[in-house]
């Protein structure tokens, strides 16, 4: 029988005697598994470029984290696993300690591949709407005392706030992300699969790229495995219906009583969460789940961290209406039309003030004309420079398709070159005139998430 590394630190915990340390643990899927390891008594380290809300949990959880990435970190680690984000390349001077004392080291999609050996893998796949399904077929689960264990992009306060969840069957459900081809790692015996989108094309570089690589993600499967898809996406359905081992299952052949029991039990609002809802109940009952308690879990569902998340009231007096404000993870143009979208079906009569940053030079400018048009349901708009992730970009931002540059194309929107000095201004200057209430919305992937609890705090 094949033995994993993983096989290895449980039978011989002396051969990896200093646990397992981790390059770009900050990141929301790295820290996940780093949660496994500490879950199972491992010593854990790791390091990142900054500090982070989330380095601080780990932190509180017992991992020892360095700020910065030194070589030095690495000189003294003996008999260590090392797992490393698919943003650290080999450049990085941690990397290159690595390499230079021939470490045992593996990427976090291909350590994650070598843990879900151990399980059966409940995988959901998707350019969009991957966290929000994810963590709503681990509670199914979870209600109908399956006991998944959960790697999700998201923390859900049903985890403490956690992104990770150990549980004690045989189940493991993952959020399949196909950036770099993570998901090639994985081989699930049921996927759900949100829809599929022009995303991550500085690995990809085209939509036939992104098609491929789901086929690809598709052939990890063994014949006759389930695969449930959004078939509504006519690009996801023509990529599925290659697939001719598989068992696929349309939501489209939902009952239409059950749809419409979905529309008025779901509470997070949006076309586009009613249909990652329809995954989720399509891939529970592929599990054998009652109905009962898969609809019981879908009411309960008040959705999760950074995904249309309701943060509290602005305190501003000077104004005689209400401020409610909004984190959201959105990045790309289909994410923020889908959000703006919701916001404003669930609040119909309130101002809709829109804060974004973009993610990534290379995104922005392969989806520039994508992105003028996205925000057409905010009444007002202010955009932030380019947020840059490390590891992926190295260009300065591109005049010509930057954030000034989009600012120009998005109606009622205005360039903000200095969120930390001049953000609440460009807010009140926005509301300024209004007489209704003011739904505010923080968007982007990047570190957005900071102003928003600046603002709670004023």
């Amino acid at each position: 029988m094949r033995i994993s590394v993983f096989d290895a630190l449980e039978l011989n915990n002396s051969h990896y005697g200093e646990g397992v340390y981790f390059i770009g643990i900050g990141g929301i899927g790295v820290s996940a598994l780093a949660r496994y390891f500490l879950s199972k008594g491992y010593k854990v380290s790791g390091s990142d470029l900054s500090d982070s809300p989330m380095i601080r949990d780990l932190v509180k959880e017992g991992v020892i984290v360095y700020i910065g990435h030194n070589a030095e970190n690495i000189r003294n680690l003996k008999n260590t696993l090392i797992i490393h984000s698919q943003a650290i390349n080999s450049d990085n001077p941690e990397m290159k300690q690595v390499l230079k004392m021939s470490m045992e080291h593996k990427s976090y999609p291909e350590a994650v591949g070598e843990l879900s050996k151990e399980f059966k893998i409940v995988a959901i796949a998707g350019a969009h709407g991957k966290s929000t399904t994810t963590a709503l077929v681990a509670l199914i689960m979870i209600s109908a005392g399956l006991d998944p264990t959960v790697i999700v992009g998201t923390k859900l306060k049903e985890f403490n706030n956690s992104n990770f969840r150990l549980g004690k069957s045989e189940y493991l459900v993952l959020e399949a992300d196909e950036y770099g081809g993570a998901f090639w790692n994985y081989h699930p015996f049921i996927s759900g699969i949100t829809n599929i989108d022009r995303e991550h094309l500085d690995f990809y570089k085209n939509f036939g790229g992104v098609k491929r690589s789901f086929q690809r993600f598709l052939g990890n499967h063994k014949a006759g495995s389930k695969i449930i898809f959004n078939d509504f996406d006519k690009n996801l359905s023509g990529v599925v219906s290659k697939a001719t081992s598989l068992n696929k299952y349309p939501i489209s052949d939902v009952p239409t009583k059950i749809k419409d029991k979905i529309r008025r039990t779901l509470k997070i609002p949006g076309k586009h969460n009613q249909l990652n809802t329809l995954v989720a109940y399509s891939v529970a009952m592929g599990l054998g789940i009652p109905e009962k308690i898969i609809m019981s879990s879908i009411r309960k569902f008040n959705g999760v961290w950074r995904r249309m998340e309701y943060k509290g009231k602005l305190k501003v007096s000077s104004l005689k209406f209400e401020v409610i404000l909004f984190d959201d993870y959105a990045h790309h143009p289909n994410e923020v039309k889908a959000t703006l979208q919701g916001l404003k079906e669930k609040y119909p009569k309130n101002k809709l003030i829109c804060v974004f940053q973009p993610h990534q030079a290379k995104r922005l400018k392969a989806l520039f004309k994508d992105f003028a048009r996205a925000f057409f349901d905010a009444d007002r708009t202010i955009i932030f420079p380019i947020y840059k992730v490390a590891g992926r970009e190295k260009s300065q931002e591109n005049t010509k398709y930057g954030s000034k540059s989009l600012a120009k194309y998005v109606k009622g929107s205005i360039y903000l070159k200095d969120p930390k000095k001049g953000l609440n201004r460009a807010i009140f200057e926005a509301i300024k005139g209004y007489k209704s209430p003011i739904t505010l919305v923080m968007m982007g992937a990047g570190d957005i998430v900071e102003y928003s609890r600046e603002l709670l705090s004023y």
